[in-house]
Formats: structure tokens, sequence, C-alpha cells
């Protein structure tokens, strides 16, 4: 049976078809969250002290990024790399049931044998104040209404979400504009408006999961007096193997995903991972110099 969104009364999958977000109350425990805030506390350390390179570099939005913490960051990435020592919590929680479940329902196929490994990240407390312009994950500013319109009428093939450790109000996004080119006053604002027509701020709790078309109208605004530690990641679908590729392959995790370590997941767990992440692989093997969906410099 489909579940009901306590936010809206409509199914999960409704309501993401509607307003482009949903949220999930409530998917990890109170131990469970404690446990990860450790880890993710751990990993942050390293990442600010310049002992994990895979970072978000401030003032830089877009993939890619450097290495240097020198000036800042706003993110860790490649969570379940096997060289950081709390990758095999994080890879439980990237596998977690729960999770899984609800991204069968919102791609509407309950097969995991069509599921493809993504991405998984953690977009954190920045050194310093930091905004993210208006934009679309894989859809660039200088696109034609026309264009947009022919993006977004494709399937999305995947499932996006943040799971918050801490509250988190750093999401603003514009419902229902997944489904629709820019209105005039959203293609003139400025990239870095602080108000938009009918835009929302997505409150999230510590343990929900909010699940989102990445190709809604959004932002991100970040405050360095607020912790912030909130998991980020997606999971693909195979007849997703043209949307993709660029989106999740421009991060750069197709250079290590063979290599990820699923020993500590349940037996039940391992294989349908490991097929997951096998299907990463192919997806990188086949699609070589992907580009960025942002064009790289920004």
């Amino acid at each position: 049976m489909p579940t009901i969104s306590p936010d809206t009364g409509l199914t999960y999958l409704e309501s993401l078809k509607r307003d482009g977000f949903v949220r999930i109350p409530k998917v990890l425990s109170e131990e469970e969250i404690e446990k990860l805030r450790a880890a993710a506390q751990r990993t942050v350390e390293m990442a600010r002290a310049g002992k994990w390179p895979y970072i978000r570099t401030l003032p830089k939005q877009f993939p890619p990024w450097g290495s240097d913490p020198s000036n800042g960051i706003w993110g860790v990435q490649h969570l379940m790399h096997p060289d950081l020592p709390d990758h095999s919590l994080f890879t439980s929680s990237y596998f977690n049931s729960g999770v899984r479940e609800v991204i069968k329902e919102l791609l509407d196929d309950d097969n995991d044998d069509r599921l493809v490994m993504e991405l998984y990240n953690m977009l954190i407390r920045p050194d310093k104040d930091f905004a993210l312009r208006w934009h679309r994950d894989d859809v660039p500013p200088t696109a034609t209404a026309e264009e947009e319109v022919a993006r977004l009428n494709k399937p999305a093939w995947h499932a996006q979400w943040n799971l918050p450790l801490y509250e988190d109000r750093s999401l603003i996004v514009v419902p229902g504009s997944h489904a629709r080119a820019r209105t005039d006053a959203e293609r003139n604002a400025d990239p870095f408006a602080d108000e938009l027509p009918n835009m929302k701020v997505v409150e999230m709790m510590p343990g929900d999961v909010i699940f989102y078309n990445n190709n809604i109208l959004h932002r991100g605004v970040y405050d360095s007096t607020k912790e912030r530690m909130t998991l980020h990641g997606s999971i693909g679908h195979v007849n997703g193997k043209t949307a993709r590729p660029r989106n999740v392959l421009q991060h750069g995790v197709g250079e290590w995903a063979d290599k990820i370590n699923f020993s500590d997941l349940s037996e039940e767990e391992q294989p349908i991972a490991i097929a997951m992440r096998d299907r990463l692989v192919k997806m990188g093997a086949e699609n070589q110099n992907v580009g960025f969906s942002q064009g790289g410099n920004e």
C-alpha cells in the first residue's frame, strides 16, 4: 500500500509529483542519529584539518572542487569511500532499508534489481556564511524555456534526499517548479535573490528525510553560526542510463566505487548493495568525459 504523507494527505509519490519534494518523518531512531552525529563530527574534523581531500570548498558552488580547505569548506564528499575511517557506518545508513523502501515507492518500482548506487555526501556548517544561487541541478541557467521543458518532461529516474542530523532550514525551493519552465520573474531575478514568489523554506528535523526532484528551482543558504550535518544522497534507476551519468559521475565517484566495502551490511543487504554498486561501475565504464552540469567554473 502506498504511504500517505502526514504533511499533504497524498501518497509520497503524489506529493513528490505535485510539489517536487516530500518529507518522510523520523526515519532514524535517536540512537542511530547519535551514532551518525559522532561519525559525522570525526569526518568533518578530518576534512577541516586537510586530512580528507574530497570536500566542497568555499566559495565554489558546484563541482569540481579542489582539496585545499584553507578558505573553508561547506561539504564533505564520498562518505562510502573505503579510505574514510567511518565509511562502514555511512554505508549502512545509505542502504538503510527504510530509506530504500521509500525510494522504490517514489520510483514506482519495487524491484531492488533495478536500483543503481549513486552519491553519498554531507552538507555541513560552512566556515563563513555561504549561499548557492537559484538553480536546477542538471539544467544550466542559460537554458531557454523550451530547453527547460524538454529536460523537465523527461522522467527523473532517481531519488535524491537530505537527511539532517541536526535541525536544518538551509534548503529553499519553489514548489511545483520542477514541472515547468521558469517564469519571467524567476528568469530575470537576481541569482542570489533572498525572495522569489511562492518560495518555501524546507524545515527538516533530525532523522527526517526530505526527498526532492533535483531539477526543482532551489538554492541553499548556509548559516556559519548553526551546526549542520546533513547527509545528502541519491539512488538511481537502470532506466536513467542516459539521464543520470553526468549528474552522478561529475563528482568523481566512479574512480573508487569498485573498492567499496560492504562487509558490515547484513546478509540480506550485501547482495543488493553489491549489485547496485556494479551498476554504477558499469555506468562509469560506458560514460567517459561526461563534463559538468553547471559548466565546472562556478
